[in-house]
């Protein structure tokens, strides 16, 4: 991954630093990634993102030392994608997804992207809220998206030069 992120602050009396994801946290990740989603990535995915895509970016937010969230990025000219995003299940509902999230907008307008979209469950009610509150908007619905139950996605997307 080229260049440094390093975030550091507090989230409800909470310290937290957000950086770049190196290979060496791929274990964390990939557990907070089986308790977060019901189709995860496999760990193999993790590696080949990190030294394969030169379009992928990932961050890790940790707290204590111990990574609680991550998110996975694909910036292609000026077009940005989250791949995935996820905090671990004890953390969430204390802003540190939505920390997270700021980050990774961050970092899109850093490399120069103009626009960052991302799908999420349409029954996902509570992600849809955190998405609206940084500015997405809903651009449209891919039918049948999840393998594992067949649920619609929502495609949102953000202008980041607006947000």
């Amino acid at each position: 991954m080229a260049g440094k992120t390093k975030v550091t602050g507090e989230t409800m009396n909470t310290q937290m630093v957000i950086r770049d994801m190196s290979p060496k946290d791929v274990d964390q990740v990939y557990e907070i990634e089986k308790l977060s989603f019901s189709s995860p990535w496999k760990k193999e995915s993790f590696y080949q993102e990190l030294h394969h895509n030169i379009y992928a970016h990932y961050l890790v937010l940790e707290v204590d030392e111990n990574i609680i969230g991550y998110c996975g990025i694909w910036i292609v000219l000026d077009d940005a994608q989250i791949t995935n995003i996820a905090v671990l299940p004890g953390y969430r509902g204390r802003h540190f997804g939505e920390a997270l999230l700021r980050e990774a907008m961050e970092l899109c307008r850093r490399k120069k992207a103009a626009q960052l979209s991302l799908e999420v469950r349409v029954s996902n009610h509570i992600a849809q809220s955190l998405y609206q509150k940084l500015g997405f908007q809903p651009g449209g619905i891919r039918k049948h998206y999840y393998t594992d139950n067949g649920e619609d996605a929502l495609l949102m997307w953000v202008r980041l030069n607006e947000s």
